[in-house]
């Protein structure tokens, strides 16, 4: 997996110790060359004054030609002021003459008298460049990369005349210690800082990248799933996240605002073919009836009396009647026309259903809140309330229970009618209000249609909900509606 792919609560933090790291470097970095620099100075300034010191006492020895006495003073610790063990203490010291031979040195051993300085010395080549150059009679520092020492010459000049030259050696390992010590330093704040920022850098990093993650996660799902706004944990702010996430709920309310207007166009669309259908087949099928229902009326009166004849001929004239009622629940219209509905027009209903509840041996639970008359057709209100009531009785069991609530609230009529039956699985839910979709032994799986036809005259709605042990058919009719 690339970088680029990872996630934001781990590049966050990632991107931040990278930083830290290599600021530390930087900074640890500039620290080293600074403590060089500042150890060097100090270096040349004691290799100045020590030779200085140590040309001035050296002059006698050197004019006197006492070698033993110079090697004294050379190898003497107390007689350079600095002592042994002090990281700025010269390795070794020598005296060169003008010739390039070691007059004298602090490790005979090495530096034997009168030896070569070009064959005694490992690296003096740069030594020999600066003992024969133009500033011989001035102190100066041999300092170069190839060579593994550094050098402090002084001059040591009596009378104008120049005696020799003292050379002090440093090797360059001096600085190790104290730049290695830097380093460790440097580099144990670095970690302490490391962790204390990388730690407060992955909870920032969580806390940011967290409803960044989820609003991703929410988006991918877009189209596939459905998306609760409730779901989504992001905090209210006006910054860029604030304004996404304000953004995307508007978007969501938006998309389910479009799945619903959807659902119910084509719902409306179902409906209104079905009924435009179902006019079309009723008109055709009540003139051919209308002509057979005649034709039994004329045999009756002028037929033969034969009783099988007239069983037989009475059995067609139900069978056809039977066929002219369904047709006619095709045809159902709201009559305006009718008186405005009353109370007792509900309470009408409430009589007319309570044989069929005893029957069924159900409990009906009746709440009319109707107080006076308002501008709705009683007819077609009263057709709504008992299609819902006789479906209601023939869902539930024996013992069961319905209950009705009418009221008039903010303009509507409300009406709710439920039972404790076996619920409405969601898939038929979708189908409810198509006619013949449910009929059983008890209907012709009309009563529905019914009433949903007269409701949407009526300019109101009607919407069923069904969960186990409770399902509720919720009827709202605007008050003064008409087909």
């Amino acid at each position: 997996m690339q970088l680029r792919d990872l996630s934001l609560k781990y590049k966050i933090p990632l991107r931040g110790s990278v930083l830290i790291i290599v600021t530390a470097a930087a900074v640890s970095a500039a620290l080293v060359a600074r403590e060089y620099d500042d150890f060097k100075r100090d270096l040349v300034e004691t290799a100045d004054s020590m030779g200085r010191v140590l040309a001035h006492t050296l002059v006698a020895p050197l004019v006197h030609d006492d070698v033993w006495r110079a090697y004294e003073i050379i190898s003497s610790p107390g007689r350079t002021g600095i002592r042994a063990d002090s990281p700025l203490a010269a390795e070794w010291l020598a005296i060169v003459d003008p010739q390039l031979r070691i007059y004298v040195s602090s490790r005979a051993d090495r530096f034997p008298v009168l030896a070569d300085v070009t064959v005694a010395i490992p690296d003096a080549q740069p030594l020999v460049e600066e003992l024969r150059g133009p500033a011989r009679n001035l102190p100066r520092l041999v300092d170069r990369d190839e060579a593994k020492h550094l050098y402090s010459l002084t001059p040591i000049i009596a009378d104008g005349v120049l005696l020799g030259t003292l050379v002090a050696a440093y090797s360059r390992d001096i600085f190790v210690p104290r730049l290695r010590s830097i380093v460790e330093r440097a580099a144990l704040v670095t970690l302490v800082v490391l962790a204390i920022v990388i730690a407060a850098s992955w909870f920032w990093a969580q806390r940011f990248a967290a409803p960044l993650v989820d609003l991703a996660e929410r988006m991918s799902r877009v189209g596939h799933t459905e998306s609760r706004e409730e779901e989504l944990q992001l905090e209210e702010s006006k910054d860029e996240i604030g304004r996404l996430a304000t953004a995307f709920r508007e978007m969501l309310a938006g998309l389910r605002d479009k799945e619903e207007f959807e659902k119910r166009i084509i719902s409306s669309e179902r409906l209104a073919a079905l009924g435009r259908l179902s006019a079309g087949i009723a008109h055709e099928i009540n003139n051919p009836l209308g002509g057979m229902l005649n034709a039994i009326d004329t045999f009756r009166r002028h037929g033969s009396g034969d009783p099988m004849t007239l069983k037989t001929m009475a059995l067609l004239e139900r069978g056809l009647l039977q066929i002219k009622e369904t047709v006619a629940a095709l045809l159902v219209e709201a009559r305006v026309a009718a008186h405005p509905l009353a109370p007792q027009d509900v309470e009408d209903v409430k009589t007319l259903v309570l044989a069929d509840a005893h029957r069924k041996q159900a409990r009906l639970e009746w709440d009319n809140r109707l107080a006076e008359s308002i501008s709705l057709p009683s007819t077609a209100v009263r057709q709504i309330l008992i299609n819902l009531l006789l479906n209601a009785l023939r869902a539930v069991d024996a013992g069961g229970c319905v209950s009705c609530a009418v009221e008039r609230a903010n303009g509507t009529l409300r009406i709710v009618v439920g039972n404790d039956g076996a619920h409405i699985p969601a898939e038929r839910l979708d189908h409810l209000f198509e006619p013949f979709a449910h009929a059983d032994g008890e209907g012709h799986g009309l009563g529905l249609w019914v009433t949903y036809q007269i409701v949407q005259q009526l300019g109101g709605r009607i919407a069923a909900q069904s969960f186990p042990g409770d399902t509720r058919f919720e009827v709202g009719l605007p008050l003064g509606g008409a087909a």
